[in-house]
């Protein structure tokens, strides 16, 4: 008797992927959590002092300015948080995208297109939200279609810390590499609609210290007395160009090599750069332009009434906590319903509705395009910062309530996650032969 054709095996979303991609993204997830926390930290000092009899002090502070004029860049404290101190952020971004897609689980197309196609649906739908919320106001409200696309990685782990969840490791990777795809798509948009000046000079001479830099890191040079000179010469012409300058920092971050010389001991180029620089920006660089940038008055600016009635704050509100989770849980169901592919086991709608909710958290890059949009210290400017900080805290508070009520599920599949019955260093359910390799973590050797 001949025996029936084997079925394909259906692809399954949000599988564990490989041990070493999910060890890895463990330790870049330690080090956000931290940079997240110290983020929410230094937010709240901005707000308590931006709203305390000391306010005048802190204004006096983010407008203090520092530079040399002769190369244009006396610029306030506030502006070399989010010029300067956001490009290294942009240039860790910038590496750990191409990572991905190079080396990392992502270089298969398969894994590559629900995070990707999430982020998509992530910005479009909160985009699509806002302009419908601001369409009849006239004036300048629709510049800032932008605002409620982003999503704050730091901000979003900083919460999982505070609420304990036991969120499983598929699910943890998911929302980096959402986020890390959604900052690419906004430093995008920042260089294509937010780009009011465009000397085509200044952008032409970036092109020199930037492929001189790329040519260096191709070589395998590390040299910081060579490499950052070249660097700083990007970002101040790119700076000078009229693109905003964060925009260098992912260029840079592109550049670097991903993958180490055959010959060459220790970890490649990107991974040695990602090691030195990501502390700095989550540790440093985020948590001071959350400084500057968080400390709206609410005193000075009639109270949260006169906020929430201006179209501006209601169309990031509902960008926020409404289109977040459309854009991504709808993006998601598409990807199911094309691809004929079901979500791993132990996994359920819920979990991704969690998710979905905590990318709303749209702090560090909303912010900064809410002032691209309407320039800093512009009355449309302290909206923006209320709409995001409550538009942010609410989705944080709605994904608490999701992720919690699933927490016992959560602790169980972590604590499968970490078995190591032969010892040998690498969780079981990273080596099942019985999973094909791409799903359920699949074997490793």
């Amino acid at each position: 008797m001949v025996p029936p054709p084997a079925q394909p095996t259906r692809t399954r979303l949000f599988g564990r992927g490989s041990w070493p991609e999910a060890s890895r993204i463990a330790d870049i997830l330690r080090t956000e959590t931290v940079g997240g926390l110290l983020l929410v930290g230094a937010a709240v000092v901005a707000l308590v002092w931006a709203n305390s009899p000391w306010r005048g002090a802190y204004t006096a502070l983010s407008e203090f300015t520092v530079g040399p004029a002769a190369l244009h860049l006396d610029l306030s404290l506030a502006t070399w948080a989010a010029d300067g101190l956001l490009a290294i952020f942009f240039f860790v971004a910038g590496l750990e995208l191409k990572r991905e897609f190079v080396a990392g689980d992502l270089r298969d197309p398969r894994r590559a297109a629900l995070p990707v196609a999430a982020a998509v649906g992530g910005m479009a739908a909160p985009a699509l939200i806002y302009v419908a919320v601001n369409l009849g106001t006239g004036g300048d409200a629709l510049r800032g279609w932008a605002i409620p696309t982003a999503t704050d990685i730091a901000f979003a782990l900083a919460v999982l810390a505070v609420i304990s969840t036991h969120l499983p490791t598929a699910l943890r990777v998911f929302l980096l590499t959402l986020a890390v795809v959604d900052d690419l798509l906004a430093i995008t948009i920042i260089a294509i609609f937010y780009t009011s000046e465009l000397h085509l000079p200044a952008l032409a001479l970036s092109l020199v210290p930037l492929a001189l830099f790329a040519v260096l890191v191709q070589r395998r040079v590390r040299s910081w007395w060579v490499l950052l000179p070249l660097a700083v010469a990007t970002w101040a012409l790119m700076h000078e160009s009229g693109v905003h300058a964060t925009v260098a920092g992912v260029l840079l971050g592109f550049a670097v090599p991903v993958v180490r010389r055959a010959t060459g001991p220790g970890p490649g180029l990107a991974e040695h750069f990602e090691h030195r620089f990501r502390p700095i920006s989550s540790g440093f660089a985020v948590p001071v332009f959350a400084f500057f940038a968080a400390g709206v008055s609410v005193v000075d600016g009639g109270g949260l009434g006169a906020t929430l009635t201006d179209t501006v704050t209601l169309g990031i509100l509902a960008g926020l906590i409404i289109g977040k989770p459309i854009g991504v849980m709808g993006a998601t169901w598409l990807v199911q319903r094309f691809t004929r592919a079901r979500l791993a086991e132990g996994l359920s709608w819920w979990d991704v509705l969690g998710l979905s909710l905590l990318a709303g958290i749209g702090f560090t890059v909303s912010l900064l395009i809410g002032e691209l949009a309407f320039g800093a210290g512009s009355e449309a400017d302290d909206h923006v910062k209320i709409g995001v900080l409550l538009g942010s805290l609410l989705s944080a508070l709605l994904a608490t309530v999701v992720l919690r009520i699933r927490n016992r599920h959560y602790r169980r599949i972590c604590a499968e996650e970490q078995v190591d019955a032969d010892a040998d260093g690498i969780p079981d359910v990273y080596q099942r032969t019985d999973a094909p390799s791409g799903e359920d973590g699949g074997p490793t050797r």
